[in-house]
C-alpha cells in the first residue's frame, strides 16, 4: 500500500528525471574489444516514459557517464532533455528546472547511488530502485519493487500516472479498445 503522502507528492509531478546506469539499466557496463559501449534497456521503461510524455509530463535523463547508446535510446523515445557527463548532478538539475520553469515540488527523480542523493534531497518526489544502495533507498520517498533495468522506472511512472489522474485516459485505448 502506497502512503497518501507519496500519492499527493506524485500528483504534482510535471518533470520526471531518471538516472541511467543502475536505473534504466542493471548497472553493468559492456565494452567490446574496440571499446564500444553497449547498454541493455528494458522496453517497458521506454514505453512508460512515452506514456508519461503523452500525459504532458516532461522526461529527462541525467547521467554521470557519456555514452552514445543513451543518446540513441533517448532519440528513439523522443526524450529531448538529456544531460550526460554530469558528475555533479545538481547543476544539471538546476539547468533543467530553470529551462522548463518547474519548481522542486513538481519534479520526481529516480536514482540508485550516492551521486543521486543531492538531487533526491531537492525534488518533490524522490524515488529509488529496489537494488539501490541502502542509504539511497532510505533517503527515497518511494522505493520500487523491481531492480534497475528490470522495469523499475515503469513502476515509478505508473505511480505518477495514477496519482495525477492520467492513468485511465492514457491507457484507455489499451484496455477499452
Amino acid at each position: 500500500m502506497i502512503r497518501e503522502e507519496i500519492i499527493l507528492k506524485a500528483s504534482k509531478i510535471k518533470l520526471f528525471i531518471s538516472d541511467v546506469d543502475g536505473v534504466l539499466t542493471r548497472g553493468e557496463i559492456i565494452l567490446d574489444g574496440n571499446g564500444l559501449e553497449y547498454k541493455i534497456f528494458h522496453v517497458r521503461d521506454g514505453h512508460g516514459m512515452k506514456l508519461l510524455m503523452r500525459a504532458g509530463v516532461d522526461v529527462a535523463l541525467i547521467t554521470g557517464r557519456n555514452c552514445k547508446p543513451v543518446d540513441v535510446r533517448a532519440r528513439e523515445l523522443g526524450i529531448e532533455h538529456v544531460i550526460q557527463g554530469a558528475l555533479d548532478k545538481l547543476p544539471a538539475y538546476q539547468e533543467l528546472k530553470d529551462r522548463l520553469g518547474v519548481s522542486d515540488e513538481e519534479i520526481a527523480y529516480i536514482g540508485d547511488d550516492n551521486v543521486d542523493l543531492p538531487v533526491m534531497r531537492r525534488v518533490g518526489l524522490s524515488m529509488a530502485v529496489a537494488d539501490a544502495e541502502p542509504y539511497v533507498r532510505e533517503a527515497a520517498d518511494f522505493v520500487t519493487e523491481r531492480g534497475g533495468g528490470q522495469a523499475a522506472v515503469r513502476e515509478a511512472i505508473d505511480l505518477i500516472l495514477r496519482a495525477r489522474g492520467d492513468w485511465d485516459r492514457i491507457n484507455s485505448k489499451y484496455f477499452n479498445g
